[in-house]
């Protein structure tokens, strides 16, 4: 399971971050991290989706991580954060703060996605 240490290390998490960002005890973590416990299929599953790589990468099987998914958040959306002026709170908002609140999006879109998918 080097991939997974590699993979949080690339998020520069601690273990105990990681094991706590995915629901486990820090044993329980870092003995799949270390090789010592084999997580069942669901729970490679869900590390896999929480990294965005396919549990054949995680499992050494194939070298190449599943690209990122292409799906984006609705494009009107998209274009309102990129194209028209935005005030919040009386000041307007500017590029970089754009791109932010983009990336905010995003990520609360991916999460209800994942939500929606699990009931």
């Amino acid at each position: 399971m080097l991939r997974l240490q590699t993979l949080r290390e690339q998020r520069n998490m601690t273990k105990s971050a990681m094991a706590r960002e995915l629901g486990f005890s820090r044993q329980v973590y870092g003995n799949y991290e270390n090789g010592l416990r084999m997580p069942d299929a669901e729970t490679l599953t869900r590390i896999a989706n929480y990294f965005k790589v396919s549990v054949d990468y995680l499992l050494g099987n194939t070298n190449e991580p599943i690209k990122p998914k292409t799906e984006k958040i609705p494009k009107d959306l998209r274009k309102i954060l990129e194209d028209e002026e935005i005030i919040l709170n009386g000041r307007m908002l500017s590029d970089d703060d754009k791109q932010k609140m983009l990336k905010i999006i995003e990520a609360a879109f991916w999460e209800a996605k994942e939500l929606n998918k699990r009931k």
